[in-house]
């Protein structure tokens, strides 16, 4: 070890939700754990402000999910003006209906980013783990002992592994030579920003679509926030006028504020730019903004890594997967990365798993980012809903080789499949299965012994489940179904079950 190097088990590089939700997990099981952020405190700023309902599942599992109610608040409805007129509201996303996957979440929730980390932090820091800030990563070394991440200045951390969840400009990513495919959703910048504004009602969602776009059937969003809505209008000196949203942050005094700026380099975000861009496009005034939290631009795209995995190093969040805004999926996607990751590191560091545990993380999420980014893509582009998809609740794993059915047994879950949040003897499953550890349900049949560890929970059937075994994992899905005692036992000194769980 080199002078003053520091280390750990696992280096987590980035203190965004990726990286703080990836320290929780790992810090309730007990696994020493370092979250590096390179700057001097949490970022600021609204930025992903939505969580979906299998978001908020996770949160209620981590331990945070009380707080995030009392942060937040449901999404308002949108209001779609045109030259100073309502012409009518907008629902944002459809509502849930009979057949979706059960779960105590219907609706998105709304939080805005600053906030979330902030929530996160305290609950790491809470159970023990820790953020040290300050520490820009610019290289990462790495041998069949562990990995050596060095940064701008002081000494650097070595690990057993290391998790970039540094976003889309990722150092570590970089660094490994792993490359990103991907596309430009939208060529024209945007700005989004989080703003005061005066005589502005709280209760809409304020959308401005440009040109014809302004009907209240053809207006959208983009990640929760407004959406291109078409060519755009002229603004009178001789380019085109965007799209601006302007929405009220729940549980704050601010709004989100994105506009579109089609053919332009970049906007003005200071306040006197986003004053004229208001003026210019809505009826209020611009000296109706009066002050400015924080602003940025970005250009939308969709981009997936290569590989999710090199050596002793991941890729998580964004760093892994960069979509457009639109349907608010990125984020959430980027939390359960860190949630299908941290038992699995648990598991290996324990020594109660192989270290082939570890190539499922890829094999398992890369194909959900996949199908996430395509899916915010279409949205962006008016080609998809925010419906049940979006909710996220529907997505599992049948196709992983942790997904084991020795018998294939009656009823609606299959391995592979997120556990519906179903009432089992009283109380809501999702309730018992909480915590570190796997669950046996034992439904309407004798359940075996079990490793130590294994909390076993016998019922008869309940819906959509069928008689039989389902083994369920530490993030909420089934990974060995059927009904023979010897197969349950062999699959579950494959994956670690009952070793390591935590607390």
């Amino acid at each position: 070890m080199g002078t003053g190097e520091t280390r750990t088990d696992v280096v987590i590089v980035g203190a965004g939700p990726t990286g703080l939700a990836l320290g929780i997990d790992l810090a309730r099981r007990g696994v020493d754990a370092l979250v590096v952020e390179r700057g001097g405190q949490l970022a600021p700023g609204s930025r992903g402000k939505g969580f979906q309902p299998r978001t908020m599942e996770v949160f209620e599992d981590l331990g945070v999910l009380d707080a995030i109610l009392v942060a937040g608040g449901t999404y308002p409805v949108g209001m779609v003006w045109r030259d100073g007129r309502q012409l009518g509201e907008h629902r944002m996303f459809d509502p849930a209906e009979d057949g979706e996957p059960h779960s105590r979440f219907t609706v998105p929730w709304m939080v805005p980013q600053w906030r979330t980390t902030r929530i996160l932090h305290a609950r790491l820091t809470e159970l023990g783990g820790r953020v040290a800030f300050g520490r820009e990563a610019v290289g990462v070394d790495q041998d069949t002992d562990g990995v050596t991440v060095r940064f701008a200045s002081g000494a650097p951390v070595h690990a057993r592994y290391a998790v970039a969840a540094d976003g889309g400009r990722s150092v570590l990513r970089r660094a490994l030579g792993i490359g990103m495919t991907g596309e430009t959703v939208d060529p024209d910048p945007i700005l989004v920003a989080d703003v005061r504004v005066e005589g502005l009602d709280r209760g809409f969602w304020h959308l401005f679509p440009p040109g014809e776009a302004g009907r209240a059937g053809e207006a959208r969003e983009t990640g929760g926030s407004g959406d291109p809505g078409g060519p755009g209008e002229s603004d009178g000196s001789g380019g085109r006028r965007g799209f601006l949203a302007i929405c009220p942050l729940a549980g704050t005094e601010d709004f989100q504020l994105v506009a579109q700026f089609p053919g332009a380099d970049g906007p003005d975000t200071s306040l006197e730019g986003i004053r004229k861009v208001v003026g210019e496009r809505t009826h209020l005034a611009p000296e109706s903004v009066t002050g400015v939290g924080w602003s940025s631009d970005f250009r939308p795209r969709a981009a997936l890594a290569d590989r999710f995995r090199a050596g002793r190093v991941f890729l998580a969040g964004d760093a892994a997967h960069v979509h457009s805004p639109a349907g608010g999926q990125g984020l959430n996607t980027s939390v359960q990365d860190a949630y299908n990751l941290g038992w699995k590191l648990a598991a290996v560091l324990t020594g109660a798993a192989p270290e082939a545990l570890l190539d499922t993380y890829e094999e398992e999420r890369r194909p959900i980012a996949a199908h996430i980014l395509a899916l915010s893509t279409a949205i962006h582009r008016d080609q998809a809903r925010r419906g049940a998809a979006t909710r996220q609740l529907g997505l599992g794993y049948r196709e992983s080789s942790l997904a084991v059915a020795d018998r294939e047994i009656p009823g609606g879950v299959r391995a592979g499949d997120r556990a519906p949040d179903v009432q089992v003897g009283g109380a809501r499953l999702h309730a018992s299965l909480a915590g570190p550890r796997w669950t046996l349900l034992a439904m309407g049949t004798r359940a075996p012994r079990t490793p130590e560890g294994v909390r076993v929970l016998s019922c008869p059937p309940v819906e959509p489940f069928g008689t039989g075994l389902y083994l369920v994992r530490p993030d909420g899905y089934v990974g060995w179904t059927g009904t023979d005692p010897e197969g349950l036992a062999a699959y579950a000194a494959r994956v670690g079950a009952g070793a390591g769980a935590g607390t």
